[in-house]
């Protein structure tokens, strides 16, 4: 097999995010990528290069769209800031304003706020569906709904892997009449003309790229042998019981399937370009989307100093202090570049996509090769970001 062609450009200054690119796929198996940069708004890298699938027979183009997997988060929380920047919704109101029968099962006072960050205890039904209910979002949310939280609201933060997206997308769905991912097309992402799409039209699945390798339901079992699949009583039924409530209650089927692509899933399975994220985080870096206010509060953190995530502490046994903002995974840590303002949300398999804007930069990487890593982790994008912000420490020098 011969070297890959990357295609795209670099502005000056900026050479190294593209060795970085490059040495992706020849020492980290990258099938296909593309990584965009902006600064001030404007494209300093744009590069794309490999293969749309496993066989390798479908060039990887700067359109190719592929499955970010909780690299949608994003998406799905800026949903809920521009209502709020518009005055339409309140975050500290309870979630039964705008969603009436989710006053059930205790949780007549939650506020919204606690869906954002993770805190609403509502990380799976209470049974496990079938791979079907995934795809029926009236069926998915009245069960929600109904279901009693597996902690009490606002004493913990545990991801929501799967249902924050059907959580934050009814709520907003309540309040415009438009799904999730009409509303991120009709608002965002199309005046924007970026290529991210939560419930991606047919006409544009023949640039959706393959992924190689995923994650499902078999996946998951594998990557933590003896860990009984769901239903529990209690998170206290095995200490791996989080995890498989919030990865499997809700199957998502193959996620090379038209049906997978069609459907929204907000949590994960939007289908965007690199260039299609970084121009909705550039946009945001820059004013276009929301006022100052709005974007200062997205970033605030929503836990606790020191506290941990439940979710991801089961994941990872040595966890560590997570802290979430308003949808956002925070920067504290230092995984994305050495700005700990920075926010934005990664996904499985390896992508992630965020906004500086203390450096006026945005960022986005996406590839289709499954590898690790929901938090920047994975060192495909962490030589990414290591590059980007060396080339501008460089040019500012």
């Amino acid at each position: 097999m011969g070297p890959t062609t990357v295609n795209g450009h670099c502005a000056p200054g900026f050479a190294g995010v593209q060795e970085a690119f490059e040495r992706n796929f020849h020492e980290h198996g990258d099938v296909g990528a593309a990584v965009t940069v902006t600064l001030d708004g404007e494209v300093v890298v744009d590069l794309w290069g490999g293969h749309a699938d496993a066989a390798r027979t479908r060039a990887w183009e700067r359109d190719t769209l592929v499955n970010v997997y909780s690299t949608s988060k994003g998406m799905t929380a800026l949903c809920a800031h521009l209502l709020v920047d518009r005055g339409e919704l309140d975050l500290d109101a309870p979630v039964a304003r705008y969603w009436p029968e989710f006053a059930q099962a205790g949780k007549e006072g939650l506020p919204v706020r606690w869906l954002l960050s993770h805190r609403a205890g509502l990380i799976a039904p209470r049974e496990p569906l079938p791979v079907d209910y995934a795809y029926d979002w009236d069926r998915v949310c009245a069960t929600l709904a109904a279901t009693e939280p597996w902690w009490e609201p606002g004493t913990a933060q545990g991801y929501h892997a799967v249902t924050f997206g059907y959580l934050i997308g009814e709520v907003v769905r309540r309040i415009t009449g438009q799904s999730l991912g009409a509303f991120l097309r009709s608002e965002i992402t199309g005046p924007l003309g970026a290529r991210v799409f939560i419930g991606t039209p047919v006409e544009e699945h023949a640039s959706c790229a393959d992924m190689v390798g995923q994650l499902d339901e078999a996946r998951i079992s594998e990557q933590f042998p003896g860990a009984p699949m769901p239903p529990f009583r209690s998170l206290a039924d095995h200490p791996m019981a989080i995890v498989m409530l919030a990865l499997t209650s809700i199957p998502t089927g193959d996620v090379n399937s038209a049906a997978y692509r069609s459907a929204e899933i907000p949590a994960g399975n939007a289908h965007a370009s690199a260039h299609g994220l970084a121009t909705v985080y550039g946009a945001l870096v820059t004013g276009k989307l929301v006022g100052p206010g709005t974007l200062e509060a997205m970033r605030r953190s929503q836990s606790r100093p020191g506290e941990r995530d439940l979710t991801i502490d089961a994941l990872i046994p040595a966890g560590h202090e997570h802290r979430w903002g308003l949808g956002y995974m925070l920067n504290h840590q230092g995984l994305v570049g050495p700005n700990p303002r920075a926010f934005g949300h990664g996904g499985a398999g390896g992508s992630y996509a965020f906004a500086d804007p203390e450096n006026r930069l945005s960022y986005a990487y996406a590839m289709n090769k499954y590898g690790g890593g929901t938090s920047g982790e994975d060192p495909r994008n962490g030589g990414l970001v290591t590059a980007v912000y060396r080339s501008l420490a460089q040019s500012a020098g």
